[in-house]
C-alpha cells in the first residue's frame, strides 16, 4: 500500500521528535590490543615530523670530587665553613659546587704501603705495632685497608678488608729486603685504588712509611705521580730520618715524597725517633677525619684527555688571609 504525500508528512511529524529522545548509549573505553596506544597515554614513541633533520646535542659529564683541608696558621683543622664561602674552579673556569660536606664520613680505601728495605731495620717491629693502632683507630666497617711491603720488590700481604685482625696478621708477616722499590711501590699501590669503587664519594688514600730512597731501578718519579693522580689518591708520606744529620741522607727522596703529597692534598710528616710514629699516624688519621668534600659537574670537552688543573678559595677575604686550603692539584679527564 503506498503512502499519499500528507499520510508521510504525519507520520514524520510523530516520529522524529521521538528519535530525537532517544538516550545515547556509552561503551566502556576498551584495552589497547596489540600495539596499539591508549588514548589517553601519549603515543611517545612515535615522534612528529618537522619535516628537516634535527641533530641532537649530548654532553657528557663526570663528578670531581675534592677532599679538602681548611687549617689555621697553627695548623689545626677548621671546622664549621659553609658552601656559599667556597669558589672552586676547573682550568681557571668557575663551576658550581654540588656536593659539599663537612667533617666528611665518606668511605674510605686505604693502601698502607711500609718500606722493609735493610735501611730501616731498626723500625720494623714499631711500624708493625704503630700500624696496628693506626688501623685500630680509623678503620670502620664502610672502610677498606690493603696492606702492602716494599723492598727489593713490592708485595701485596693483605687485600683490601675491613678485617683488622688478618691486618694485624699481615703486619707480623714482613720481609727484609736490600733495596727500596719505593716508586714501584706507589704506582701498585695507585693502580689497586683505581679498581675499587668510586661510589658515596669514597677517597682514596695512600699512606707511606720510608725514608724516601728510591734504589730500585725502573719506575721513575713522573710515572707513578700521574698514576696516583689518574687515581685521584691522596698520599700521606711518614719519612723517617734515623739519622737527620746523616751526610748519606736521601734529601732528594724526601723532597720527592713531600712534591707528591702537596700535589695530590696529603701531607707529610717526620719521624726522628721512632716512638714518633705513633704521633706520625694519629696525625694522618684526624686529617681524614676533619676532611670537608666538595664536589662538581665537570663537561666533558671532546676527545680531551689531558690534565685538568683545579684550584679552591676561600671568597672571603679575610678568611684568605687567616686559613690554608690543601687539596688535590687536578685530576686526568679520563681517569676513573
Amino acid at each position: 500500500m503506498g503512502w499519499g504525500t500528507r499520510a508521510l508528512a504525519a507520520w514524520l511529524a510523530v516520529q522524529v521528535p521521538l528519535m530525537a529522545q532517544a538516550p545515547v548509549v556509552r561503551k566502556p573505553p576498551q584495552a589497547p590490543q596489540g600495539n596499539e596506544t591508549p588514548l589517553n597515554e601519549p603515543a611517545s614513541q612515535a615522534p612528529v615530523s618537522t619535516g628537516r633533520d634535527v641533530e641532537t646535542l649530548r654532553v657528557q659529564t663526570r663528578l670531581v670530587n675534592v677532599a679538602l683541608n681548611v687549617v689555621d696558621a697553627t695548623g689545626a683543622p677548621v671546622g664549621g665553613l659553609e658552601k656559599d664561602q667556597f669558589d672552586i674552579h676547573e682550568d681557571g673556569k668557575l663551576q658550581k659546587l654540588a656536593i659539599f660536606e663537612r667533617e666528611s664520613t665518606t668511605p674510605l680505601s686505604i693502601v698502607l704501603a711500609i718500606d722493609s728495605s735493610e735501611s730501616l731495620t731498626g723500625f720494623h717491629k714499631l711500624e708493625r705495632e704503630a700500624g696496628k693502632k693506626f688501623v685500630k683507630a680509623l678503620v670502620r666497617q664502610q672502610d677498606e685497608l690493603d696492606l702492602m711491603e716494599f723492598a727489593d720488590s713490592v708485595r701485596e700481604i693483605v687485600p683490601f678488608t675491613n678485617d683488622a685482625r688478618r691486618i694485624d696478621s699481615g703486619l707480623g708477616d714482613l720481609q727484609n729486603g736490600d733495596d727500596t722499590a719505593l716508586y714501584e711501590a706507589i704506582y701498585l699501590a695507585a693502580d689497586r685504588l683505581k679498581d675499587t669503587s668510586a661510589a658515596n664519594g669514597r677517597r682514596r688514600i695512600i699512606v707511606l712509611i720510608s725514608d724516601g730512597g728510591n734504589t730500585k731501578k725502573g719506575m721513575v718519579y713522573a710515572r707513578a705521580l700521574e698514576e696516583v693522580q689518574r687515581a685521584g689518591a691522596l698520599v700521606y708520606s711518614i719519612i723517617v730520618v734515623p739519622v737527620s744529620a746523616d751526610a748519606g741522607r736521601n734529601t732528594g727522596g724526601e723532597h720527592a715524597l713531600i712534591q707528591m703529597s702537596q700535589d695530590t692534598g696529603g701531607k707529610y710528616f717526620y719521624v726522628q725517633d721512632p716512638g714518633d710514629l705513633n704521633a706520625a699516624f694519629q696525625h694522618v688519621s684526624e686529617d681524614l677525619r676533619t676532611q670537608y668534600l666538595l664536589g662538581y659537574y665537570a663537561p666533558k670537552r671532546g676527545e680531551d684527555t689531558s690534565f685538568r688543573t683545579i684550584r679552591v678559595t676561600l671568597n672571603d677575604p679575610g678568611l684568605q688571609a687567616k686559613y690554608k686550603l690543601r687539596y688535590r692539584s687536578g685530576y686526568y679527564a679520563d681517569a676513573r
